[in-house]
């Protein structure tokens, strides 16, 4: 696989830095995956490159990218605006990338920046018009140890698919957790479950799988996922 390909952002006065992970040719869906990175790691930790790595070579164009205060080396997130401002800013360099302008958009990322993705997918703008669907890595759906407060109103303004791919002993929300807000909101939302798995997917062996296995599988469902976009 090639070295992904260095993009600067431009945000406003401000700028980041974004990678893009060329799709492999022979398995190419045509459709570009933007991940934004959790709060406590940038789109450089293993994590974040494995998941960019392992769907290219399944056929996704995938942009990764550091939200400002990571790019700053800072280590307290962004206001929800800045936050916001930066995932658009990447989804609109993304687009416009000559390689990509035919690809279906599908936005996502870890934890946090799933959430972001969600927060600017829910905005009904004629940007969020243009997303295809919505993979979260871990979803955020609580603060850990306060699961009365929740973070998923928003999620009801929505309207393309969304796939949580959920731990079952995930702090910060459990499927079982995500399970009665899809039902409640109506969402077009399917969940896949990681038996044993937490907020990164890390699974005790007693669940059958290996730490490999379960993020092959993590990853083959968000490739057959995806190309049944419409």
């Amino acid at each position: 696989m090639t070295e992904p390909q260095k993009l600067t952002v431009k945000v406003n006065d401000d700028q980041t830095t974004a990678y893009i992970y060329t799709a492999d040719k022979k398995t190419r869906s045509n459709i570009t995956l933007v991940l934004g990175h959790g709060a406590g790691a940038n789109q450089l930790s293993g994590f974040m490159q494995l998941f960019a790595t392992g769907l290219a070579q399944r056929g996704m164009d995938v942009v990764t990218f550091n939200f400002l205060y990571t790019e700053r080396g800072r280590g307290a997130p962004d206001p929800k605006a800045k936050l916001e401002l930066c995932y658009r800013s990447v989804i609109e360099a993304a687009r416009a990338q000559k390689k990509l302008k035919t690809n279906r958009l599908v936005i996502g990322g870890k934890s946090m920046g799933g959430r972001i993705a969600s927060q600017v997918a829910a905005e009904g703008n004629e940007s969020a018009k243009a997303i295809a669907g919505l993979v979260f890595l871990g979803y955020p759906l609580h603060p850990p140890g306060n699961p009365a407060k929740l973070r998923a109103e928003h999620l009801q303004h929505i309207r393309a698919p969304m796939l949580f791919v959920q731990g079952t002993r995930d702090s910060l929300g459990t499927p079982d957790e995500i399970q009665p807000i899809i039902k409640q909101l109506h969402l077009p939302a399917k969940i896949y479950v990681i038996e044993g798995g937490d907020h990164s997917f890390k699974a005790p062996k007693k669940f059958g799988l290996t730490q490999d296995e379960i993020y092959e599988g993590a990853m083959n469902e968000i490739d057959s996922w995806s190309r049944s976009l419409k």
